[in-house]
């Protein structure tokens, strides 16, 4: 990685969490060797109800939302069209005006076929910017946007499949960056998702039982200058399974998993040694590697083996419970190896299905102090087009 690269990397990383990340891996562990890549706003959860189960999604019943956990899912979604909107402050423990919006809907061409949209605009807030030392302060408003067009159909009665395009703009409005001039990035990616769900009885009570895959984020990669090396965007493997109970009459329950893994190469060694401190691993000599290339190696590239690779997996478990089928209660726990990145934390949260509305939101509770994504809330509006236009 050359020295332009590495500072305007930096910038990204500070405005961002990668340098969050660093730390959280730094007080936990001596030999972090956590992933980056550009624009990791793309994998932060936009919605409340996902938000609430421990950010798992790519299994659980259809909603408006499936365009970020699997856009198979629009296809077995009950209803025509629908809209919804969701804002999540982020990171308020460390900056005031940092938020993340999202606004997605989709319409039913017919029976078997569904397409979908959605916009999600992440907003870093007033930034300063200095060209050097004694240069006068230049304020910006940095922000990094994607805008996704997904179309799903329904395979057999209970499979169904879904491909999504997407391009993303991310333009921090730094004009240079220690002598380097910078420009805003862009990059096309695409999702390919699958959606399966069975009905079936058990002890004369109904069950539901789904099972999802969803590769996301498979694109060009991203560059910030015109002679700096350009980074991958975080292709992610995401997959799991759900079961709906029904308990009796009036109350069900959903227990979900997923697990998740980057589809990106892993530091080596190298970055290791050329450390001095030889503690976190943090760049990487394989940018040069194509998409394709970095997401088949990523499978086996880490520098300690089939080990080190299973700690690059996720894993998130979610409750829902649900009364009459009005009013929600969420639960769930999302985990992240400390030499990954060291997320850890619960989550929990309610909804409400009003008449023509539905209304989400969500509460993160960390397992470990000081934690930056403390305190992050989540709020959904769901509008079922459906019942308001009747």
């Amino acid at each position: 990685m050359n020295y332009r690269l590495t500072l305007i990397t930096s910038l990204l990383s500070i405005l961002l969490f990668t340098n969050l990340k660093t730390s959280w891996a730094q007080s936990s562990t001596s030999g972090a060797n956590y992933i980056s890549t550009a624009v990791p706003f793309l994998t932060i959860t936009p919605d409340s109800r996902a938000g609430a189960m421990g950010d798992v999604g790519v299994a659980t019943s259809p909603d408006a939302n499936s365009m970020h956990w699997n856009p198979a899912k629009f296809a077995m979604i009950d209803g025509d069209y629908g809209v919804a909107a969701s804002y999540t402050p982020w990171l308020r423990d460390l900056v005031d005006d940092m938020s993340i919006s999202y606004l997605t809907g989709y319409y039913r061409l017919d029976k078997n076929q569904v397409i979908a949209t959605s916009l999600r605009y992440f907003a870093l807030g007033e930034i300063i910017f200095l060209e050097s030392a004694d240069a006068i302060e230049n304020s910006k408003n940095p922000n990094e946007w994607a805008f996704d067009m997904a179309y799903s159909r329904r395979l057999t009665d209970n499979l169904s499949g879904g491909i999504a395009f997407r391009y993303i703009r991310s333009d921090f409005q730094a004009d240079y960056v220690a002598g380097v001039e910078t420009k805003a990035g862009s990059a096309f990616a695409a999702d390919i998702s699958v959606y399966y769900q069975k009905e079936f009885k058990r002890n004369r009570k109904e069950m539901l039982w789904s099972w999802g895959v969803n590769i996301s984020n498979i694109g060009s990669k991203i560059s910030y200058s015109d002679d700096s090396e350009k980074e991958f965007i975080p292709t992610n493997l995401r997959l799991g399974t759900a079961l709906k109970m029904e308990l009796d009459r009036y109350n069900s329950l959903t227990i979900a998993a997923d697990l998740n893994k980057l589809l990106v190469p892993t530091p080596g060694k190298g970055a290791v040694e050329d450390n001095p401190e030889g503690t976190v691993i943090v760049g990487s000599e394989t940018s040069d590697q194509s998409v394709m290339s970095g997401i088949f190696s990523s499978f086996s590239d880490a520098p300690n083996g089939m080990s080190e690779e299973f700690k690059e997996i996720t894993w998130s478990l979610g409750l829902e419970y649900w009364y009459h089928n009005q009013f929600a209660v969420r639960t769930g726990y999302f985990h992240e190896n400390e030499d990954k990145g060291n997320r850890k934390f619960y989550t929990a949260g309610v909804g409400v299905k009003l008449s023509m509305f539905d209304l989400d939101f969500s509460y993160l509770i960390p397992s470990s102090q000081n934690n930056p994504l403390k305190n992050t809330l989540r709020f959904t509006i769901t509008a079922n087009l459906d019942k308001i236009l009747k």
